[in-house]
């Protein structure tokens, strides 16, 4: 992917305000978009919808991020879905853990809005050129 490249972005994010930011900075940088605002809602448009990748809030009600992700993982249909983690956990050991889950990558919050964008397409890059066999969907 090359910048201005059109990817299909999935969040998935219970917190409106987050939600709505992290949609419009995308948007605004000419990405698709979907939301699930639960991780069952996540699991259910990671599958159907096929994004190119996966924003994932850890923090989400009922069942969290790192266990979405390891659903994603589990599942042969999605389990190749870069993921990047979307987390206010940036503690000491919070990254290891993030990466053990199945995570590709992450991102702290509060994210920075005039490089949120560039960061999302750098890390995908970076990700699909570690792992070849990962194809941008149509």
């Amino acid at each position: 992917m090359s910048i201005g490249a059109k990817m299909r972005v999935l969040i998935v994010e219970d917190n409106p305000l987050n939600l709505e930011l992290a949609t419009d900075l995308l948007e605004a940088a000419g990405q698709t978009v979907c939301q699930a605002r639960t991780a069952e809602e996540g699991l259910r448009l990671a599958q159907s919808a096929m994004p190119d990748v996966v924003l994932m809030d850890l923090g989400l009600p009922g069942m969290d991020g790192l266990a979405a992700t390891k659903a994603l993982r589990a599942n042969p249909v999605t389990k190749r879905l870069p993921i990047i983690a979307l987390t206010a956990h940036a503690m000491k050991g919070d990254k290891q853990i993030i990466l053990e889950a199945g995570c590709d990558g992450y991102l702290a919050k509060p994210i920075d809005t005039r490089t949120f964008a560039a960061r999302i397409l750098s890390l995908v890059e970076g990700i699909k050129s570690r792992q070849p066999h990962l194809t941008q969907c149509p």
